[in-house]
């Protein structure tokens, strides 16, 4: 009688345990979906741009300014093939893209997100930035943009999202 008592309690421990490890496994997987899935920059959050600020001046204004002004002749390759780095300010073309790419970009790098060699000096933040960094640093570019462009940001992010919607 003890076996089966015994049998019964480690039938019982290993569901118990295996209900735990898929449930650990569900709540870390849907923890991470919803930041891609939804993801919104925030340029009226004080906190959120503040924050960016920081990453902005520690990881990007070396090369695309304090002042997101970026480098001179940021359209002409340089004699290695290379473009200098872009502003982020309302002359740029930044706003032109919408969140997602903006973090795609951010995150994984231009190679990564197109699939092949492309000759380009912007570093892929993966590993380096968590995702709620990207995030802000890219609510803080937004919000220094003028009203009327944030508005037609605002417009490209809706457009691409009913294009996902409908593919």
């Amino acid at each position: 009688m003890r076996s089966k008592t015994k049998k019964k309690l480690i039938y019982k421990a290993a569901g118990l345990l295996i209900f735990s490890i898929c449930g650990l496994l569900y709540y870390l997987d849907s923890s991470v979906k919803p930041i891609s899935a939804n993801l919104t920059l925030m340029p009226n959050d004080e906190a959120m741009v503040s924050f960016g600020k920081e990453i902005y001046v520690q990881n990007c204004a070396s090369c695309h300014g304090i002042q997101l002004e970026g480098q001179a002749n940021w359209r002409q390759r340089d004699l290695n093939g290379y473009l200098p780095a872009p502003p982020h300010d309302k002359t740029g073309h930044t706003w032109h893209h919408h969140d997602k790419y903006l973090f795609d970009i951010t995150k994984y790098g231009i190679e990564k997100m197109i699939g092949k060699k492309y000759p380009n000096n912007m570093p892929a933040y993966e590993g380096q930035l968590t995702d709620e960094a990207i995030i802000s640093v890219l609510s803080y570019i937004k919000s220094k943009w003028p009203t009327h462009i944030q508005r037609q940001h605002d417009q490209r992010n809706i457009s691409a999202k009913a294009y996902k919607k409908d593919n």
